[in-house]
């Protein structure tokens, strides 16, 4: 629970996160494993001991191990969003037809960004968090940019520590309104000392800045990946500088990169930076030319991450990114003379970049991405017996096409069961609401917005 808050602890929407059991085994699962050498198992078994995968295969005997029973379950790797805003998780789809970047900071950094108090941003990542979870998102890359104070950022980390997700947590500086600059970006090695010393923990620390090199050195000292909104057709011009002196590396995270010209994709791939696309996003609120750059990157040698962004405008689940992303690379092939027309692709391309591509986006792929020995227990089991996805012709279409939240029985993080039974486990939903609404009560007062239930539009904020 977030202490520097007291006002947030009566609500504890939150019961302390059971211990892990030593040894768990999953019975009878249709495994999609996403690794070369372990395969797919029509049905299977997976040991899990002390967090880890220990074994993968048929009939495996462990009697003192939890079972479950996933005899009518597809088990999939966890799935990875590699960009989100988890700080406005409260602002769910308050904007739901914002058509630009602008409408989008109208109803975010122009307004009630402002507003938000330490405790705003623990229930927005807490939200943000705990709906990941829900919707078989193990791992998320929180671009957290509304950090305005060091209690703020405090609040921030411990909201993804009590959810139980993993997390990559990238504290950024806000975009408008009065700050803490004092804080920036020194904080970053308070909140190192502070959270981060334990190597095992399932919430790491990056930076959020933009190309900023000596913001990036600040990181780089500490050691911490370095994440950055990059939109190519109006940033590329910088590459080319920013390579030659060497300040491009594998631990630069690019979100976006739409309209990125060959050669800047050249200097991405010879850096080794790493890269997250955004179907959605780009779409909805048009950034560029509004097409997501999944196909540029793969057909630059670059395995892109798939990222949901924010939840202002639409849901926030990886099953529609990976549609979005199937048929929009399907409608540019279609496309005559299209500089980047594809060979149609499939349904496991799109499964790999929400699974081990955004692993390796995350710099986690060691440790999660896919099912096998060694790996962290980071892993899905979707029912196959409802009507929605019954009968299963074909296990790697089913997820990614048919497939949805309400599919999804189990998630387990680092060998932990965090859903099972369809529920998020040891979350009040009451004082969980409670706190939502609370919240937003308070950041719609301070603002002056008056909520409108059936608003077609949000009415723009003059810059402060």
């Amino acid at each position: 629970m977030f202490e520097q808050d007291q006002l947030l602890a009566p609500l504890a929407p939150l019961a302390p996160l059971a211990p892990a059991p030593r040894k768990m085994l999953i019975r009878g699962a249709t495994i999609i494993s996403m690794d070369g050498k372990v395969g797919n198992l029509p049905r299977g078994d997976i040991l899990i001991a002390d967090g880890v995968i220990a074994a993968i295969g048929q009939n495996l005997q462990a009697d003192d191990a939890e079972v479950i029973d996933a005899a009518q379950m597809i088990a999939i790797p966890g799935m990875v969003d590699t960009h989100r805003h988890s700080w406005e998780g409260q602002l769910r789809r308050i904007n739901p037809n914002a058509a630009t970047l602008e409408d989008y900071c109208n109803a975010t950094h122009f307004l009630f960004a402002k507003y938000y108090r330490p405790r705003d941003i623990y229930v927005g990542n807490l939200l943000t968090a705990l709906g990941c979870i829900d919707a078989g998102i193990t791992t998320v890359i929180d671009n957290s940019h509304n950090s305005r104070t060091g209690a703020h950022a405090d609040a921030a980390v411990e909201a993804l520590l009590d959810a139980g997700i993993r997390a990559v947590h990238a504290s950024g500086a806000p975009v408008s309104g009065e700050w803490d600059k004092a804080h920036w970006p020194g904080n970053l090695a308070r909140l190192q000392e502070k959270y981060f010393s334990d190597p095992d923990r399932l919430v790491t620390l990056a930076m959020m800045a933009q190309l900023e090199p000596e913001q990036w050195a600040v990181a780089r000292q500490l050691g911490i990946p370095i994440v950055t909104e990059f939109f190519g057709g109006g940033m590329a011009a910088e590459l080319e500088s920013l390579h030659r002196q060497g300040l491009l590396g594998s631990d630069n995270i690019f979100n976006h990169c739409t309209c990125l010209p060959d050669s800047g994709w050249r200097i991405l791939r010879e850096a080794g930076v790493r890269v997250n696309v955004c179907p959605r996003s780009d779409a909805h609120y048009g950034i560029e030319d509004g097409m997501n750059a999944w196909q540029a990157a793969y057909q630059h040698g670059i395995r892109p991450g798939l990222s949901v962004d924010n939840e202002t405008s639409y849901s926030g689940d990886m099953f529609m990114e990976m549609r979005v992303a199937f048929y929009l690379q399907r409608v540019m092939g279609q496309r005559q003379g299209h500089r980047h027309a594809p060979a149609p692709t499939d349904a496991f391309r799109l499964l790999e970049a929400a699974t081990i591509d955004g692993a390796a986006v995350a710099g986690l792929e060691q440790r999660i991405g896919s099912l096998a020995p060694g790996k962290q227990a980071d892993l899905v089991l979707i029912r196959t017996g409802d009507l929605n996805v019954y009968p299963v012709n074909n296990a790697i279409g089913t997820v990614v096409h048919a497939a949805e939240r309400s599919n999804i029985d189990t998630v387990i993080i680092g060998g932990r069961v965090r859903k099972r039974g369809g529920i998020v486990l040891g979350v009040d939903q009451a004082r969980l609401r409670a706190a939502i609404d609370e919240s937003c009560g308070h950041l719609f007062s301070a603002a002056g917005y008056q909520p409108d239930l059936f608003a077609q539009s949000f009415a723009p904020i003059h810059h402060a």
